[in-house]
C-alpha cells in the first residue's frame, strides 16, 4: 500500500482504548496519521476542543507519526485543506455501518478525491462508546479498562466535581 497521510476525525469525547486501537492500526499502515478534533458543538461535548486536543496529544507520545489537530468545517474540506486523500473511519458493530457509509458517500459527493477506509477495533474494544463510558464515570463505575488512566482521572473531575 502507498504510504501517505490519513485522517482520522472524530469528537473523541473522551477518547477511549477503542480509539487508540485504530489510531496504532493506521499508524502502522499510512506514513503521516492526522487525529482531526471535532467541534461538534451540536453534540454538546463534555470537554472543550482545547480540552480533547490536549488529552490525546498526552496519551499519544508513544506513537511517533500522528499530529492531532482540531476542525469545524466540513470533513471533506478539511481533508482538502491538510493535503490528504483518505479518512479512517471505524466501525465497531453493523449498526455502525449504515450512518458510516452514508457520511463516505457524502464526502466523496463532497470531494471526489477523498476516499474512506474502515477499519474494525479489536473484538476487545467492539463494545465502546464514548457516551457509554460517561454514563458509567457518571454512576461511579471505575472506568480504566475502557481509557487511560488520565482519561479516567479527567473524566471523574468532569463529571463527579459536585461529590
Amino acid at each position: 500500500m502507498k504510504k501517505q497521510r490519513v485522517v482520522y476525525p472524530g469528537t473523541f469525547d473522551p477518547i477511549t482504548y477503542g480509539h487508540m486501537d485504530l489510531l496504532k492500526r493506521a499508524s502502522k499502515i499510512y506514513e503521516e496519521v492526522i487525529v482531526a478534533v471535532a467541534h461538534s458543538p451540536n453534540k454538546k461535548p463534555l470537554f472543550s476542543v482545547k480540552e480533547r486536543v490536549a488529552m490525546i496529544k498526552n496519551i499519544t507520545t508513544d506513537i511517533k507519526n500522528i499530529r492531532v489537530d482540531d476542525f469545524s468545517s466540513l470533513i471533506a474540506d478539511y481533508v482538502k485543506e491538510v493535503n490528504a486523500k483518505v479518512v479512517i473511519r471505524g466501525i465497531r458493530m453493523i449498526s455502525d455501518f449504515e450512518y458510516e457509509f452514508q457520511m463516505a458517500l457524502t464526502n466523496r459527493r463532497l470531494n471526489p478525491e477523498v476516499e474512506t477506509i474502515f477499519l474494525m477495533p479489536s473484538e476487545s474494544y467492539c463494545y465502546l462508546s464514548s457516551k457509554l463510558i460517561k454514563e458509567a464515570v457518571s454512576l461511579g463505575a471505575n472506568v480504566e479498562h475502557f481509557v487511560p488512566k488520565k482519561v479516567a482521572d479527567a473524566l471523574k473531575r468532569k463529571l463527579l466535581k459536585n461529590e
